[in-house]
């Protein structure tokens, strides 16, 4: 079975977004990168509420053709070979966007769904294939979250405190316990969290 995996930056007084819905804070990691970079063949498989996607198709697809190569995007003019893996990846990977004001999505191998039903996501894992990523899009990782359907959560947690900005599960109605499989911390002060559902 494929199994879903949650990755996102938080802030260490846990918000995933700044009030004002920016990413700029999140420090940037080079030993992070080169780990995302060869473990992006594992994923063949994205999903993204509306807000997550239009910011991802709106930097992504662009910082494969800047001829300076792919850039940081928590991280101005920062550029590495790991990152220009990160987008291929992400741009090749199959993308499920659930949106209620989407009509059409046009970023290649992108795919519009205009209700959440987990029984398809439970189907979707058991088809063949790779890892699914989910990224941001708090309402979409809250549902997944509450139906059971996330295998493993990865928090990466930026040593800045915000003070305001965006929870990543706000309306989720149940308490879910996690096992912690591994805890890393990297030389700039980011630790990444792996937990998977308790069973």
């Amino acid at each position: 079975m494929r199994r879903i995996v949650m990755f996102e930056h938080i802030s260490a007084d846990g918000y995933f977004a700044a009030a004002d819905g920016q990413l700029d804070w999140v420090v940037a990691e080079p030993e992070m990168d080169k780990e995302a970079a060869a473990g992006s063949g594992q994923t063949d498989t994205m999903i993204f509420g509306r807000k997550t996607y239009q910011m991802f198709e709106q930097f992504w697809p662009k910082a494969l053709e800047d001829p300076a190569g792919a850039s940081d995007p928590h991280s101005a003019g920062r550029r590495t070979p790991e990152l220009e893996a990160i987008a291929r990846s992400i741009n090749e990977a199959t993308k499920i966007v659930f949106s209620r004001t989407l009509k059409t999505v046009t970023w290649q191998n992108s795919q519009l769904r205009t209700t959440f039903d987990p029984g398809e996501i439970a189907a979707i894992k058991e088809q063949l294939g790779r890892h699914i990523m989910v990224f941001g899009s708090g309402e979409i990782a809250t549902q997944l979250a509450a139906h059971g359907l996330i295998d493993e959560y990865q928090f990466l947690v930026s040593p800045v405190i915000l003070g305001r900005g965006h929870n990543l599960f706000t309306n989720l109605a149940t308490t879910l316990r996690l096992t912690t499989i591994e805890t890393k911390a990297f030389p700039s002060g980011v630790v990444r969290h792996r937990y998977e559902p308790t069973r």
